[in-house]
């Protein structure tokens, strides 16, 4: 036969089942709040990893926006390369190059863009063409003499008011010969790209002031 409990016994008994009981209710609420913050952690991390896509996605088209005007710049700048050198075979623009470390390419586009404005800008006639200068100068007076001349004969042959008016109009066309050789000396700057500065002038009036002077003494 079952011998009774006793009552201690059966108290102490009672008191751990309410100790177990109340342990594995603190441990049931742990692990509530531990998969509560879990939970809250989780869903945190994915919002901030939508924000980074998000930001991505937006850098990406910024990126992408900033490629075509940059693509675009560059295609214009090599154009004017082309149409400047006038080089027809340089075929298409060079590629990025590679490994030449982060740099703001509108920066570099910006400078290729002055340099490229200051190389179109036309400079001065070098001291080299100055002997071509000269000879502009002479050929100039020496037309202007040769019209002077003519003038002159004209009013000879014809006699009258025009006998006292052509060798005046002759003195002013030879007078004016200097300046007639700025016109080819013009076109020579043009050819070569640069400015018909004072210096290329007073060489070229110079040259016509001598011609002009010497063909004057030799014609009287």
């Amino acid at each position: 036969m079952n011998e009774p409990v006793a009552s201690e016994t059966y108290s102490a008994q009672l008191r751990r089942l309410a100790d177990l009981t109340a342990r594995v209710r603190e441990q049931r609420a742990e692990a509530h709040t531990w998969h509560e913050r879990q939970c809250a952690a989780a869903e945190r991390a994915v919002a901030e990893a939508a924000e980074q896509l998000q930001r991505a996605e937006e850098e990406l088209v910024a990126a992408r926006e900033q490629q075509e005007r940059v693509d675009a710049e560059v295609a214009h700048l090599w154009q004017q390369v082309r149409a400047r050198l006038g080089a027809r075979r340089l075929g298409g623009p060079p590629a990025p190059a590679n490994g030449t470390g982060a740099t703001d390419p509108v920066l570099l586009l910006g400078r290729a863009r002055d340099l490229l404005d200051r190389a179109g800008q036309p400079g001065e006639l070098p001291g080299s063409v100055n002997p071509l200068l000269a000879l502009c100068g002479v050929a100039g007076a020496v037309l202007a003499y040769a019209l002077g001349a003519g003038a002159r004969a004209l009013g000879v042959g014809y006699g009258g008011d025009l006998a006292v008016a052509m060798p005046v109009l002759a003195l002013v066309v030879t007078l004016l010969g200097p300046l007639v050789g700025v016109v080819p000396a013009r076109v020579l700057a043009d050819r070569r790209h640069a400015v018909l500065g004072p210096r290329p002038i007073s060489v070229v009036v110079g040259a016509g002031v001598l011609a002009t002077g010497l063909l004057l003494a030799l014609g009287r």
